[in-house]
């Protein structure tokens, strides 16, 4: 239908058969009734649009541009994941405070997930080193907060966005004792690197006590089942050790 018949319908009291909106094209009984411009500016009227599928992906490009515009200048940096849970008062809280201290002397900011325990020990290491400290949040249906040591906060509402900022804006990773959110990002690091669908960077778990059990079953039943191969075990370091931790980081990553 052209663009007269199409008015000469409207003026008629009719539906038009065929209707372009932007980039949308729908026909007969998809047609719908007023224009985009008339809907935004409406004052009145439902508002679940502000959850339908396109108003999402508003909302994520948002926060992929505000995580990109927060980080871009940052120095370079070394994301430490670790639990929630682990106690203040902890031998592994006491490694993650040394381990943020320990790479920012050694030249990297500290980037966590901003929460509690193990997060809040690495950046706390960083600001007591004077460095920078950096902790990407997420909601979460129990409020957690980013933790008093964060000094450069973004609060994501979707993982995939918050795992992007995680591995573009750090140079490894270093991983303490934690549970299954740790593990799934050990995991989606590990899968990075082994697709080569980023540069190869350091992964270093901290605690061989806590990480050996699974380290053994990616060996003897994973590998030895032919799902994995006897590479993929390269693809990380296993250390109780602070100095060597940032010493497979800061050599892997030339600096």
């Amino acid at each position: 239908m052209s663009n007269s018949d199409d008015s000469a319908a409207r003026a008629a009291g009719k539906r038009p058969e065929e209707q372009r909106l932007g980039p949308v094209l729908r026909r007969r009984d998809q047609v719908q009734a007023g224009t985009t411009d008339q809907r935004l500016l409406d004052s009145d009227g439902p508002s679940e649009w502000v959850h339908t599928d396109p108003w999402r992906v508003l909302r994520i490009q948002s926060e992929f541009i505000e995580g990109f515009g927060t980080l871009a200048e940052l120095p370079p940096a070394i994301s430490v994941f670790g639990s929630a849970r682990t106690g203040e008062g902890s031998p592994e809280y006491a490694a993650g405070v040394e381990i943020g201290k320990a790479l920012v002397e050694a030249g990297f900011a500290v980037i966590t997930g901003g929460g509690p325990g193990a997060m809040q020990a690495a950046n706390q290491g960083a600001v007591e080193a004077k460095g920078t400290s950096v902790g990407l949040g997420i909601e979460l249906p129990f409020e957690q907060g980013l933790n008093p040591y964060v000094d450069i906060g973004v609060n994501f509402r979707y993982f995939f966005v918050r795992k992007t900022m995680f591995v573009k804006y750090a140079q490894g990773f270093v991983v303490l004792p934690g549970g299954l959110g740790t593990l799934d990002e050990l995991f989606e690091a590990l899968t990075l690197v082994q697709t080569r669908k980023v540069t190869r960077f350091p992964i270093v778990l901290f605690g061989s006590q806590y990480w050996g059990g699974l380290v053994d079953w990616l060996k003897n039943t994973v590998i030895a089942q032919g799902k994995a191969s006897e590479a993929d075990l390269l693809l990380f370091h296993v250390t109780d050790d602070v100095e060597e931790a940032i010493s497979l980081v800061t050599k892997e990553v030339g600096k």
